[in-house]
């Protein structure tokens, strides 16, 4: 307890972690609520527009590479599409495996609208990504004979110990890409991250399930000597490599790192849901109108979903108490001690 509060002296916070620890997790709670709280609508055409925007980096990964033959080279190409994602705010099925589950872990939301974010976002995404690879394919089919020769890199890898390292690294590696983008505090630090995962993933040609499939998509279009079941025996196993990459690596470290302000976000939870037992009805309409499309999550209209340091937090919130907010730069009992 005494090193506890002798380190909160040196931060904004009264938690045991660094000040940006807590606020890189406040920052993953309040985005995973509102991603976890869309429609099936919103889920769906957030995907889809992820599909076609990754297809944009594929088709120039696909012409970097057939005029110079590098694949470091088509790697960065293929930043694009990552910077595109950024910038347009769409979903990447590959990129629900920390934000989502670090709300869900954090009593934000349930396992069950993890499971419509992934299942939705995995589905828009190939459907996004088959219909660009069509159309590329076909406005520009001198990219037919390079996008034949990719796609059976990955048809044809037998279902070895590469092949499951290849698959797992590259579920780290776009976890950590988001990491990172969520550790950023401008647009320019995140773009850096989007190219150094594009560089990796597609650089390295590590196996990806949806970045690799729309290459594998090109190739069917174009004529290559595969079908679909070819894609599917490679896909089935390569996603759920990616998921294990990214859950067991990057965000069970995350989870463990952030152990108290998990445990201070469900107790912040268990109170909003105690008071919104029957009895109090102006609580519980709050809470019921806090969701995406309607009142904004994450504002005060609904208590579980503000940040920290929000009116929307129960009284008893212990990581940020009175006096001290994320903008207030002097500790309280610095400027008692000043005052002195």
């Amino acid at each position: 307890m005494a090193g506890d509060d002798a380190r909160s002296e040196l931060g904004e916070t009264d938690a045991p972690q660094e000040d940006e620890v807590a606020l890189a997790f406040d920052r993953i709670v309040s985005q995973g609520a509102q991603r976890l709280h869309r429609t099936w609508r919103e889920v769906l055409t957030t995907g889809l527009a992820g599909g076609l925007e990754v297809g944009v980096g594929v088709l120039a990964l696909l012409a970097v590479y057939a005029e110079t033959g590098s694949h470091l080279l088509a790697g960065i190409a293929f930043s694009v599409g990552f910077i595109a994602l950024l910038l347009a705010r769409s979903e990447l099925f590959t990129e629900g495996f920390l934000v989502p589950v670090t709300a869900v872990v954090a009593g934000r939301a349930g396992p069950g609208q993890l499971a419509k974010l992934w299942a939705g976002t995995l589905v828009a995404n190939l459907v996004g990504g088959w219909v660009v690879m069509w159309i590329a394919v076909h406005a520009l089919p001198e990219l037919g004979t390079t996008a034949i020769e990719s796609a059976t890199t990955f048809v044809d890898a037998p279902l070895d110990l590469q092949s499951v390292c290849l698959a797992f690294l590259a579920g780290s590696t776009i976890t950590l890409m988001t990491r990172m983008q969520q550790g950023a505090e401008s647009e320019g630090g995140k773009i850096v991250a989007a190219v150094a995962g594009a560089f990796v993933l597609a650089g390295l040609v590590l196996f990806h399930s949806i970045l690799d499939s729309l290459i594998v998509f090109a190739g069917i279009h174009a004529g290559g000597p595969f079908g679909y079941g070819d894609w599917l025996a490679w896909f089935w196993y390569v996603t759920l490599l990616n998921m294990a990459g990214g859950l067991l690596v990057v965000t069970a470290l995350r989870l463990v790192r952030s152990k108290e302000l998990i445990e201070r976000e469900r107790e912040d939870v268990r109170s909003v849901r105690v008071a919104a037992r029957p009895g109090r009805p102006a609580i519980r309409r709050a809470v019921s109108r806090a969701r995406p499309g309607g009142s904004p999550t994450g504002s005060a209209a609904c208590p579980a979903a503000a940040g920290p340091g929000s009116a929307g937090r129960p009284a008893g919130r212990r990581a940020w108490p009175a006096g001290r907010t994320p903008g207030s730069r002097t500790p309280p009992r610095r400027r008692a001690a000043g005052a002195r």
